[in-house]
């Protein structure tokens, strides 16, 4: 069986939900992918035209008036196996964080502690907008997590996202109580 990458997976996922086009494929990673996985345009048309020629999904062009036509694409039962193989494999490898902050923080004697302050402050603000964006999209879930098979996966990744971004923003105050 062919190998894919993870973007690849990712799409194919994607396609399970009521997303068929690469536009509105790109509408749900903008609005909840992102926070934990980026794929642009530029990735997602070149996987599409992929995921077609290897049989994995067929793709159907709609026309609307008034609109130019729209592709849209749906999985075949072989692109509904590779999901579910893929699905059901370990993971390979724990994730590695690549954080341009702690990569500050690591040479931080080559800066001045008010520099260091000034980077942690603004990054737990970050932070915090983060947080307050997680509880927004948990609200939006929630609403409609009965009518959702999906929902409650959702929810689940998105506590990942508000406990890792919580752990965070307490690891900004403790270092800046040290500073």
């Amino acid at each position: 069986m062919k190998k894919y990458n993870n973007t690849t997976y990712a799409i194919l996922g994607i396609l399970t939900t009521d997303c068929r086009s690469g536009y509105a494929i790109k509408q749900l990673i903008d609005q909840s992918l992102n926070h934990f996985w980026k794929i642009s345009y530029g990735q997602i048309y070149p996987t599409l035209k992929i995921i077609v020629e290897d049989g994995l999904a067929t793709v159907e062009t709609s026309s609307h008036e008034s609109k130019p036509n729209r592709n849209e694409y749906y999985l075949t039962y072989k692109g509904q196996e590779t999901l579910k193989n893929w699905l059901e494999k370990p993971i390979e490898q724990i994730p590695i964080e690549r954080n341009e902050i702690l990569l500050k923080l690591f040479f931080g004697s080559s800066q001045s502690d008010e520099s260091t302050v000034l980077q942690l402050t603004y990054y737990k603000q970050k932070l915090e907008a983060r947080y307050q964006t997680y509880l927004s999209i948990e609200q939006a879930i929630s609403i409609n997590k009965d009518n959702d098979k999906d929902a409650r996966y959702w929810l689940f990744t998105l506590d990942y996202g508000k406990r890792i971004t919580k752990a965070a923003i307490e690891w900004c105050a403790s270092t800046l109580e040290q500073l």
